[in-house]
């Protein structure tokens, strides 16, 4: 799994790449940027999973809990360009009622305000 990472305006946008799973440490290295952008000041955090091919179990976990990380540090976490399978996934699981999801960037940051 491979993180970017970049701001438009007060937004920090996390880029994703790969597999979010216990086996590669995705969940780990998600968790990790994460805590820095919060350590750093950064309330408003989206997630880019359009190139993301794959979440196991732990990766869904790890997805949930830096949301709730976020959200007790009074931020706010946010998904962009969620793929179907993801989606299904959340579906599924019924997390999409947790999540604010967006298909747009330019949507999704002003979404923050």
């Amino acid at each position: 799994m491979q993180i970017e990472q970049r701001v438009n305006g007060d937004v920090a946008i996390v880029g994703i790449t790969g597999d979010i799973t216990l086996s590669k440490g995705g969940d780990v290295l998600l968790k990790d940027k994460i805590q820095s952008l919060l350590q750093q000041g950064h309330r408003k955090i989206l997630l880019d999973l359009g190139n993301v091919s794959y979440v196991d179990s732990a990766g869904l976990g790890q997805l949930v809990q830096v949301y709730a990380t976020t959200s007790h540090l009074g931020g706010s976490l946010k998904l962009l360009n969620l793929t179907k399978r993801l989606k299904d996934l959340l579906v599924l699981t019924k997390l999409l009622t947790v999540f604010d999801s967006y298909d747009d960037e330019a949507d999704a940051v002003k979404s923050f305000k």
